[in-house]
């Protein structure tokens, strides 16, 4: 019997002592998709630093606020940004209803899939796009529009839309959650697009998303109430519109901002000029073999002035190619 009762014992004791030794392993690495870098190094040791106590650059949980632009640098933005190719496959979907809806070049080439055309049509094509396949449909039912449509497969990787997520940024999400940060997506992207997923991919609810509003109304529709998403912008949330929605919608100063192009200069400008700690970080799309190599002349995602200004003000510029050992949570 007691030889019994020590092996028991025993046992148990061993099963406890693998379990510690499991949650320490786990511990050690946060970013394990990270290449052993000086990227990575420098994250883990910022965190470190503003969440020790004992730490002259302690900051409060209270203040641990991160943001993170969505396109390019959350997931993927190539051949030309998700939202548009939804908004593109929804406009055709109206056309064939309607076809005097293509009554633009930009809504022509939509229509005709003419991506080189589109992009050629700028800034206010996309925004028409936008607004004319935003509009006359309820928030709720919009959302559902789009989550349904992240099922759909990226036409280069075969992988869901939903899936064109970096592996790298969900550790850095979840590391930064478990060391008390706040984590909130600032995006030029719309609101209702990124909330269709936010909380399922990137474990961010709702009243953490950030994006660009169209103009919407209160309406009782079929006998039923409901937010009405109109054909008019009403907030830009992209260059200097980001700090503003920052102060406006969270009304902490971030200590972490993430982003991957000029759009989001100001955000890390902002966010990373008050006293105190803070780290600023720029994705730098380098890997042509695994995801897509782009900078300067890129017409979606353009990184130039944040490529010069980095190193002066200090900001990390991850390099994809060398810092991440992984790219997407699965493979294609």
């Amino acid at each position: 019997m007691a030889l019994t009762l020590r092996s028991s014992v025993w046992s148990i004791t061993v099963a406890a002592l693998v379990l510690v030794a499991f949650a320490h392993s786990t511990q050690a690495d946060p970013l394990p998709s990270w290449q052993d870098s000086d990227s990575k190094t420098r994250i883990v040791d910022f965190v470190e630093s503003v969440t020790d106590p004992e730490s002259d650059s302690y900051i409060t949980a209270r203040d641990r606020v991160a943001v993170f632009d969505n396109d390019g640098t959350l997931w993927a933005e190539k051949p030309i940004y998700f939202q548009l190719l939804f908004a593109i496959d929804r406009l055709q979907k109206m056309a064939k209803e309607d076809p005097s809806i293509a009554s633009s070049g930009a809504l022509k080439a939509a229509v005709e899939g003419d991506l080189e055309a589109l992009s050629a049509s700028g800034h206010e094509g996309l925004l028409e796009i936008i607004t004319v396949t935003h509009s006359n449909i309820s928030a709720e039912d919009f959302t559902e529009e789009a989550r349904q449509w992240l099922e759909k497969k990226h036409p280069e990787t075969g992988l869901r839309y939903r899936d064109m997520v970096y592996q790298p940024m969900l550790e850095l999400l979840r590391y930064l959650r478990d060391e008390g940060f706040q984590t909130y997506i600032v995006s030029g992207g719309g609101l209702h697009f990124i909330r269709a997923f936010a909380e399922e991919v990137y474990n961010i609810p709702p009243n953490q998303v950030i994006g660009t509003t169209l103009k919407a109304s209160y309406q009782m529709v079929d006998g039923e109430p409901a937010i009405m998403k109109e054909g008019q912008l009403a907030f830009l949330d992209d260059k200097e519109g980001k700090p503003v929605a920052i102060d406006t919608r969270i009304g902490i100063r971030p200590v972490i901002a993430v982003g991957n192009s000029d759009g989001d200069f100001q955000m890390l400008e902002w966010s990373t000029s008050a006293p105190g700690a803070s780290l600023g970080i720029l994705i730098h799309h380098t890997d042509g073999e695994r995801e897509w190599a782009y900078d300067r002349d890129s017409a979606v995602g353009s990184l130039e002035r944040g490529l010069d200004e980095a190193s002066s003000r200090d900001w990390l510029l991850v390099n994809m190619e060398q810092d991440w050992e992984q790219i997407w949570p699965v493979q294609p």
